[in-house]
């Protein structure tokens, strides 16, 4: 009974986590973004990450793969942006990991 009712709570998890996967898209824009977070170009080739307001910013210089996860570890959103200035905006507030290659930020929003 155990096995069947953790199998259970896994499948609702991985459908709630599809669902929130649906609900949230990368916006690309040409605006600058006031009241950086995080930035530091030497260990990140140039990339930015903002999070304000219920939206995580990401500028880079180049094609980058990123995954946002919550604190928990499940994914909310995974793109691959193009250079420029893209942006997440997200239905709840909270602390967020971005993670484009090898790094991994904390964002809070």
């Amino acid at each position: 009974m155990r096995r069947l009712f953790a199998i259970l709570i896994l499948v609702l998890g991985l459908g709630l986590q599809t669902a929130v996967l649906a609900e949230v898209q990368w916006r690309e824009t040409n605006r600058e973004v006031q009241g950086k977070t995080w930035n530091d170009p030497k260990t990140s080739d140039g990339i930015e990450i903002y999070g304000r307001n219920g939206t995580i910013t990401i500028v880079t210089p180049k094609r980058i793969t990123v995954r946002v996860y919550t604190i928990l570890g499940q994914i909310v959103s995974q793109a691959t942006l193009q250079p420029g200035t893209s942006e997440l905006r997200l239905n709840s507030r909270g602390i967020y990991l971005v993670r484009i290659g090898n790094i991994t930020q904390k964002v809070a929003i």
